[in-house]
């Protein structure tokens, strides 16, 4: 590897670096790791928050982020015996924990622990269940605790230490209740599915039925890192069910339990045969639950009040699309008296303001720039508080009263978030731009600094030393007349030169790659393996196509029904433009992405125009009808309904099929199934295309673990310098 570097930066004529160039083992270490804000769980005092640190509960200070107390200490507490916590969760008065050990994750979301009540005011710790269990909630009043094992419903009662099981008809690929199953995971980003109602009285929960769908097996083996020295001679599966596009999915219900009587019923909640329930809230009142219902289209989305002892269901708000209604739609915010949504109905996504019996009460609508985020409403002024993109690029963090007045409160350019505490009286504001490594300062609600709480001065005066290439925002207007936006690195000293190009995108409906952020760049972390890459010789590039978001509704939605075609050409577009500009070398520009980058890395390969000298596409979906119902059908509706546009994917562009290809795949992916790539594969062959193929043993979508990660990103290097001779 070095003797071909070093060619190439002799035949790119690159001067010497300014400082220390960054190598591989600085792309997949730690040194370069940017500090940022822990994990906050704020306290229901308002002035502090709690943090996981060594096996301990630590509490901060939201005014200065000094530690102030010791929530947990397992070498303190009396009672049970543990080695740490893993996870913890308070409960809603304040005055208990449960804590989690021996966590095991499940899919991306989803994980079992072994749990344990502690009380904070006698020090115990506590037992909840022997074995491992699910996503436990807690009653408001701090006494009940619901869970669930083996995808049965279990309620605890912390004063007894008594637990009774609720449902029965739990069985693993069969039923499931309180959880989601896979898909409903994924691509609505639940790991829980059941909640009490505001007294406490009664509990809530959604049941799965995957009875009828399809079952997908993963096959496993031995393997290294991670063994599973079960599978040393022959290897075994992992069944799990997975619908795929047009397929069954699960069948849904809503239930709930009086925990007094010890009866469950089914809630009228109305919902197609092969509809969703996507989200369900406790709310302020006892009588009254709400469920969050889509039809299969995902274009319609009803929001019914619910009485959990009556079953009785009311409709109090339908949200319509023309296309689909977006995920963020239905992350509500709760209120006293009703909630907040996000809709992109006025084709930007603006705020919308609810009460209980579904009156619309405020429209909160920053002019033409998508909110991005509500954090919450301060209960007792009703104000709203939320992040917002003024340009494409750019994050803010905003205040909109009642009264309709908007205040910006992050005063910086680039990439502002926000942490609020609990009354909403304090925030983090944690910002960053794109040469600049987070900074993450304490502030009141109205946006007055009162400390900083870390600024990644070392990691700055590190990055001093080597050398880092400046990072340009750029943007082109399309021979169709469409201006897109994109960011670039080139190495030191290479103005006059004309380099080699990577190009890595995403390109997925809402994503966004091109933002003013530290996390800028195709592996994040400040773009250090990009800068890595251009102490290879090459030029570094990135640009946002159609579909992609905070450009509004009509931008984003444009590729409906037909994925992949409008994101190849803007990628194609885009290194057409490039092989215009002086300083590249318009012969040798590459392509590479993961997931849907890989897609899209596929299908711009082989747009028609061979603009593309090289490529790495990692976990590629290769025809959607093989990736999951949920996600697919948002966007391209069934095969059935849609041939068209299923029709154009990579496989049936294989003989189209230019540059020198690298394709890479976990074997254990639960995602994007290696199938994907299977076939592909297949499909080239038989069109007599060349192509490289790795495969990644036992590994997942993310393809880690190991020495995995720095193995695969050492491979996309090379394949890009070796496919220049």
């Amino acid at each position: 590897m070095k003797r071909i570097v070093l060619s190439l930066l002799m035949m790119i004529g690159v001067s010497a670096f300014a400082g220390t160039p960054f190598t591989l083992e600085d792309a997949v270490g730690r040194k370069f790791r940017a500090e940022r804000q822990m994990s906050v769980t704020p306290l229901v005092d308002g002035e502090r928050y709690a943090c996981l640190s060594d096996g301990k509960v630590l509490s901060y200070s939201f005014k200065n982020g000094r530690q102030d107390g010791v929530l947990f200490d397992y070498a303190a507490a009396k009672g049970c015996t543990i080695k740490g916590a893993e996870a913890f969760i308070m409960s809603p008065d304040g005055r208990k924990m449960l804590i989690a050990t021996d966590v095991k994750y499940i899919y991306r979301r989803s994980f079992t622990a072994i749990w344990y009540v502690y009380d904070m005011q006698t020090n115990t710790l506590s037992g909840l269940s022997s074995r491992p269990c699910q996503s436990p909630v807690w009653s408001n009043d701090g006494c009940k605790i619901a869970y669930v094992r083996e995808n049965n419903i279990y309620l605890f009662t912390v004063d007894d230490a008594a637990e009774t099981q609720v449902t029965f008809d739990g069985k693993r690929n069969e039923v499931i209740n309180g959880i989601p199953d896979w898909v409903n995971e994924e691509e609505f980003g639940l790991s829980c599915s059941l909640c009490f109602n505001a007294d406490g009285s009664q509990l809530c929960w959604i049941k799965y039925d995957e009875s009828d769908v399809k079952t997908f097996d993963i096959q496993l083996y031995k393997g290294l890192k991670g063994a599973k020295e079960e599978y040393s001679d022959y290897p075994g599966y992992y069944s799990y069910k997975y619908p795929k596009a047009g397929y069954d999915n699960a069948k849904v219900t809503a239930w709930s339990y009086d925990i007094k009587s010890g009866k469950s019923r089914q809630l009228n909640v109305p919902l197609d045969a092969d509809g969703y329930i996507c989200r369900l809230f406790q709310t302020t009142s006892a009588s009254n639950v709400l469920f969050v219902t889509l039809n299969r289209h995902q274009d319609k989305m009803c929001v019914y009040a619910t009485n959990p002892v009556t079953s009785e269901a009311k409709l109090i708000m339908k949200e319509e699309a023309d296309k689909y209604v977006p995920e963020v739609a239905y992350d509500f915010v709760l209120t006293a008296d009703g909630f907040v949504m996000i809709s992109d109905r006025d084709n930007y996504r603006h705020i919308y303001r609810y009460a209980m019996d579904g009156r619309l009460l405020q429209e909160v609508c920053p002019e033409k720039m998508d909110v991005t985020a509500v954090y919450g409403v301060d209960r007792k002024t009703g104000d709203i508080y939320y992040q917002a993109a003024p340009t494409p690029m750019t994050r803010h963090v905003y205040v909109a009263h009642r009264n309709g007045k908007i205040e910006r409160l992050s005063k910086l350019d680039g990439t502002n978030s926000a942490t609020f505490s609990a009354t909403m009286k304090y925030y983090f504001n944690t910002w960053s731009d794109r040469n600049t490594p987070y900074v993450c300062t304490s502030n009141t609600n109205k946006g007055k600094v009162l400390s900083t709480i870390l600024d990644n001065k070392a990691l700055l005066d590190t990055l001093a030393q080597y050398d880092m290439p400046k990072k340009e925002l750029f943007s082109f207007t399309t021979s169709e007349g469409v201006v897109l936006n994109g960011w670039m690195m080139r190495p030191t000293g290479s103005t006059s030169r004309k380099c080699p190009v990577i190009m890595h995108q995403y390109s997925g409906p809402s994503s966004q790659q091109v933002l003013d952020s530290w996390r800028l760049g195709s592996m994040g972390e400040g773009a250090i393996y990009d800068a890595y890459l251009c102490s290879l010789g090459f030029i570094v590039v990135t640009v946002d196509g159609r579909g992609t978001g905070c450009r509004g509704a009509e931008f984003e939605k444009c590729t409906y029904l037909n994925l992949g075609v409008l994101e190849s050409k803007d990628q194609v577009e885009a290194a057409m433009w490039l092989a215009k500009q002086d300083y590249v070398d318009a012969d040798h520009i590459g392509i590479w992405g993961w997931s849907y980058g890989g897609f899209n890395t596929l299908m711009s390969m082989s747009e028609g125009r061979e603009v593309f000298y090289a490529g790495v596409a990692i976990a590629p979906p290769t025809n959607w009808k093989y990736y999951d119902s949920v996600y697919t059908e948002r966007f391209m509706r069934t095969p059935k309904e849609n041939p068209s546009g299923y029709a154009e994917n990579p496989i049936s562009r294989a003989s189209k099929l230019h540059g020198k290809l690298l394709l890479c795949h976990g074997t254990a992916d639960d995602n994007v199934h290696p199938q994907n790539s299977y076939e592909y594969a297949e499909a080239l062959v038989q069109a007599d295309k060349d192509f490289r193929e790795l495969l990644y043993t036992n590994r997942n979508h993310s393809i880690f673990g190991g020495n995995t990660r720095r193995h695969l990103l050492r491979q996309v290097a090379e394949h890009f310098v070796n496919a220049m001779k």
